[in-house]
Parts: structure tokens; sequence; C-alpha cells
């Protein structure tokens, strides 16, 4: 679509983007298709119940959200200064196992709105008397800085979770009609550092303002701080062939673990060591050690032999075996802390998510998302995904074979969960499947760009979200220009399809497109389902057709420079064969219709099918000099279909309020193998 700037007022077509500059798809007079968010998990009743903190059951109320995730309700596990270990592992290993409840992504620009929102859908429901505690990842920053010396950066924000989708977390609960909500973190420093930190952070004055406590889950030796001392280490009883035999946990915590509601609230983002921090890394900020006073600075032995790899590597001997094997312990470790701690729901906060190494190497992920649900290992499974993290080769080129973090691999495996069977609903949850390339820099001495494992300073990524085509080499075979697709050269270029919306909801209305190229052109082949050919076909073919995105027609974006896609060219076809082609410089807020893209077309419709293909040839000069082999280009594929049920269709969706199809950052990349 034109931008927002265009003299002229395009609409109705398929649009081709090809990176080299392109506008705003404007906003159509016409309403747009809402978004059709996949529909969240039914409701499920349970007649189990709370405990409250005594041990003795509560009212029963109905859990809306899973019944997998239903409270712990056998014999008393709080003792005085103690917890049972033996009977809260047993209940979470199974509650896991058995818990198949989707994993829940959204998104939205409002952190706050964001939180009620990912709050409602997956945190369960219980009587409005359980005490509820919410955990946030505060401890996770790299140093407090003075921004004026670092750029503008103060070392906290970005690295923990945004305090303000936590207050949209304590609204959601406090519509639900809790009063006892406790906002609470642990970690390995002195008291009076914390407190320093949750004024930095945001959290102080975010807790002041909702009336709820915030509270450090942390001793050092004079149980800090509040009131009934929450951070007093409490025995957990069975532990003695885990290994974490000398686990303690702050009372605080106990307390919610035996008759209330855990809903960690994760940041979102990469970690040097742990490949990523989600909802099981989280958990590091609760273990505290009867090893050593105080107990809550005993955190690092839960990686301890991290500190041999890092004296060799420093010495110049660097061991990538003994780094893996460190990271394999603290995995175990974690998981051992996990069966006994786990939370009732996680909601991952991304607004946004980091890539880099989570504390120095900051690479923002747009847009903002929220995943959460009931199961740990699956909703961190399905963060990783959105990361890029998950399964991926050239992770494992750094971590001798491991493909994922080895936290989530140890979790599924320990307790048994098939993770290919993860459930992923919600609006977003197309972007989670989709992924990306991983920018990750790890603290052993390799790092990902995005594209390939390398060592030294990561580049600049790709745009974050972006999706990934690729266009096979036509050879030697003769391309016909006649909307067959019936050449040689076409059967080996691999298929991608699209049925979502421009905010990402699916719509059943499918496009299915190809990519061929050679020195000479670029080729793209367009198969339309449910076409309805709303075209006015008393216009010429063979000139440039103003305000053809008022028609049905497809759009290519076109970036050459795939590092400058705010600079790209716009291609609009019709079913017909009529076509707009213009260039952009989004940047300079320029487009001139007088470019061409060297464009031949070859169109088919078979009306009683509703079905059609447009086959197109880019000669252009600026086009040719970016085709070469294992070259790639920024590339957006679009589609408007329908007169009254007007839709507006992406391959990679640019998640705007109104229909808007010039968002660079949200083009993907198109790659010449």
């Amino acid at each position: 679509m034109m931008p927002p700037w265009s003299r002229l007022a395009a609409v109705g077509c398929v649009t081709l983007a090809l990176g080299c500059g392109g506008g705003d798809a404007g906003a159509p007079s016409a309403s747009a298709s809402a978004s059709s968010s996949a529909s969240l998990a039914a409701p499920v009743t349970t007649t189990s119940s709370p405990l409250a903190p005594t041990g003795t059951a509560s009212a029963a109320l109905p859990d809306a959200i899973s019944g997998a995730s239903t409270p712990y309700t056998g014999p008393p596990v709080l003792g005085e200064g103690k917890l049972d270990g033996d009977a809260l592992r047993a209940h979470n290993r199974e509650r896991l196992k058995g818990d198949t409840s989707p994993v829940i992504a959204l998104t939205g620009a409002d952190p706050v709105a964001l939180g009620k929102r990912l709050c409602e859908a997956v945190v369960p429901r219980r009587p409005p008397g359980v005490p509820v505690l919410v955990k946030p990842n505060i401890g996770g920053f790299d140093s407090i800085k003075d921004p004026d010396k670092s750029g503008g950066d103060d070392g906290v924000a970005g690295r923990v979770t945004n305090p303000e989708f936590v207050r949209g977390v304590i609204q959601c609960l406090k519509e639900r009609g809790h009063t006892k909500i406790t906002v609470a973190d642990g970690w390995g420093g002195p008291h009076s550092y914390w407190e320093k930190l949750v004024v930095v952070s945001g959290f102080a004055e975010m807790a002041r303002q909702e009336g709820v406590p915030l509270v450090c889950m942390c001793d050092d030796g004079t149980f800090d701080v509040q009131g009934d001392k929450p951070g007093k280490p409490f025995a957990v009883t069975g532990m003695g062939k885990t290994r974490v035999p000398t686990l303690l946990l702050p009372k605080v915590l106990a307390e919610h673990l035996s008759g209330g509601l855990f809903v960690e609230v994760p940041k979102l983002k990469a970690h040097r060591f742990s490949v990523v921090s989600l909802g099981i890394k989280n958990l590091q900020g609760v273990v505290m050690s009867s090893v050593a006073a105080p107990a809550h600075r005993q955190k690092f032995r839960m990686h301890e032999e991290l500190r041999e790899y890092l004296e060799g590597k420093k010495a110049g001997a660097e061991d990538r075996a003994l780094y893996v094997r460190s990271l394999d312990l603290f995995a175990q470790r974690i998981v051992d802390v996990l069966e006994v701690a786990t939370p009732d729901a996680v909601l991952l906060e991304g607004t946004p998510a980091m890539m880099g190494d989570g504390f120095q190497q900051m690479v923002p992920v747009t847009p903002s998302i929220a995943i959460g649900g009931t199961n740990v290992v699956r909703v961190d499974q399905a963060g990783s995904m959105f990361l890029g993290a998950w399964e991926n080769d050239k992770l494992a080129r750094g971590l001798m074979g491991r493909k994922s973090s080895p936290l989530i691999e140890v979790a599924a495996k320990r307790l048994g969960l098939d993770l290919s069977s993860t459930q992923i609903e919600g609006e977003a949850a197309d972007l989670v499947r989709a992924g990306r390339p991983f920018v990750f820099k790890a603290l052993a001495p390799f790092s990902l760009a995005g594209t390939e494992g390398t060592t030294g300073q990561t580049p600049a990524p790709k745009p974050s979200g972006a999706k990934v085509a690729s266009a096979a080499a036509v050879g030697a075979d003769p391309i016909k220009l006649d909307g067959a697709l019936d050449e040689a050269a076409w059967s080996r270029a691999k298929v991608l399809e699209f049925s979502t919306d421009w905010k990402g909801g699916v719509t059943g209305v499918t496009t299915k497109v190809r990519f061929l190229w050679s020195p000479d052109a670029l080729f793209a082949g367009f198969e339309l389902e449910s076409a309805g050919f709303n075209t006015d076909t008393t216009k010429p073919t063979d000139r440039d057709r103003p305000r053809l995105y008022q028609e049905d027609c497809v759009e290519l974006f076109l970036a050459p420079d795939s590092k400058q896609r705010s600079r790209y060219f716009e291609i609009e076809v019709g079913p017909f064969g009529h076509f707009l082609d213009l260039s952009i410089d989004r940047g300079a807020k320029k487009e001139d219709v007088g470019w061409s893209s060297g464009l031949t077309v070859g169109t088919r419709r078979d009306v009683a099918a509703s079905r059609g293909t447009i086959e197109v040839r880019l000669s252009a000069p600026e086009i040719k000099a970016a085709l070469k082999s294992g070259g790639e280009l920024g590339l957006a594929l679009y589609r408007m279909e329908g007169k009254a049920d007007r839709r507006y269709l992406a391959w990679s969706p640019t998640l705007t309020d109104k229909p808007n199809f010039h968002v660079p950052e949200r083009f993907g990349t198109l790659s010449l193998e």
C-alpha cells in the first residue's frame, strides 16, 4: 500500500515488497477485518481446592484455566521452619507431567494492558482470600550505572522485568478480589544495594502506587526486612539425594507454596550462561543454602564449577568441555529446585524481549510479546522458540551438541514431558512458532550473529521477528511468463504459505508464494485461494495503475540492501495483470512513482474454483545488482482481497492498529540459494 505522504491513494492488490523504500499501508475507509485470535483452552472445572497456610482446605473454586493447574492438596507441607520437599516434589511432578494446557502468546504496545490480559488468560483462579506471590526478575541486572556517563543506560532497564507489566498482573489479581498480593525477588548481594535497585528499576514506585508490599527474599543474618521476616531461610526436607542437598527457601515463598498462589513474571531474554533466562532460570532468585551464612549469598554454588572454567579462561586455557559440564550441572540443580518450588503460572514479559547476553549486549526484539501458561517447561520452550534459541543447530556448535538451553532439556527429560506436543495459542502464536535468527553472545568465546556462529563482536542483527524465504536458482530452465508455474525450476522452489492478516489473525484466506532467481531477473509466483477477482478490467494493463491497492492484488516489497530496509521497492500486481511499482525512501519520506521494476506479468484465473496465479519477472537494474549467490534482500509479502469483507493479509504481520504495510522492521529476508 502507498505511504502516508503519497500523492496517490493506492488500495486493493497483492503487494510484493522488495526492500528499497516503502510507505505506510494507510488507513482505508473500508473497515479492516478484525484479527481472529486462536481460541484459548476451554474452561475445565476441578474440585480441588487451595490450602490455607495451616494446611486446612478452603472452599473450592473452579479453575477456569486448566484442570492440570490445581493446587497442592496433600498433607500439610509447611512445618515450623521447614518444608516437606518429598510431598511437594511428588505433587509437582504429577502436575507438570499432566499439564498439557496451551501456552498463550499475546502482543500489544501497552505493557500494563498486556500484563492484565495474559494474567487473565493463564493465571489459575483461586478464592479471593488466597495470598498471591508475584516473583519478577529484579536481581538479573548488570550493575547500577550513571545514565549520563553510560549513554542513557542505567544498567538495569531491559535486563529486569518491566514493572509496568507487573502492574498489569497486579491489577488483574485485584480485579479478581485478591487482597494479599506480595511482589518479591531474591538476589545474592547486600540488602542496602537491593534498596537502590528497586528504586532505579521503578519497582519501588510501582509497588507504592499499587499498595502492595515489595520484599527481598534474602537474609543478611537479621531476617530482612519487612513485617514477618520474609527472607528467613526455611529448611527443605527430602533433598539428600538431589544435587542441592543443602537447599533452603525463603519464608515468603514457603508460605505460598503451601497455601497460596505462586506466579512467576520473568523477563524474556537471552542469558550468556544459561542461553535463555525464563521461568526455570528465574528460580535462581529463590535459592538459599545452609553451606554458609548469609544463606542467600550462596547462590553462586549452583554453578560453582564455572569459577574454575573462568580462571582457566583468564589464564589462556579455555576448556569448553568444562564450561558445558558446569552448565549441565547447573541445569540439574535448578531443576531440583523447580521440582519443589514449582510456580502455578509463568508470565514471560517481552516488552521488549531481549537477545544478546542479558547484561551488557542488549538486542531488543519487536514486536512486544507476552507468553504464559501453567506449565513452566512448556512456557520456557515457547519463549526460546520466539527468541530463535530452540533446536538451534548453530548454538550446538558452541555448546557441544546442545541445541537449546540445557535447563529446558533437563526439565523435560526429568519430568517425562513430550515437548513436541506443546500447543501455542493466542494472537501472537505465529510469531512464536516462526522464531527468528538468534543473536547471542555467550560467556564462552562464541556468539551467534543471527545468521551464523562467530567469535568476537556480534554485528547488528536483522530486524527482530523477521521471517526467511528462499529463492532457488533458475539454472538453464527457461521460464515462460504465463501464470502456469509448471516449469521444472518452479518445482525446485520452496513454497511459503500465509493466511494471517496484518495483525497476525488467521483468516482462512491462503496465499502461496515461490521465488526463483538468475543474474538477470527475480521471479515470483503467487497462488491465490479464495480469490474474488475484485478488479476493474476496463483499465489498461500496460501502464502504472494508480490506486490499485483499492482492488484485489498482491504486494511485494524488496529491499536490495538488507541492512537498509527503510529504502525499498513496492510492486503491486493484480490478478488480471494490472500493476503499480515505485521506489520508497522512508527515512527521507520520498517516493518515486516513475521508477520501473522492469516488470513482466503472466496470470491465470479459475473463477469457479476461486483460484488464481500471478507470475512476475523483475529486471530493474537496482534489483539485478542484488542478485548474487548467497545474497539476501529485505522482503515483505502482502495481499488485499474482497469488497465488503476486505482482507489485508501479510506474510510477516505488521501488528499495527490499522492496516499498514510500510513497517520495515517487520520485513523478512529473501535468501538466494
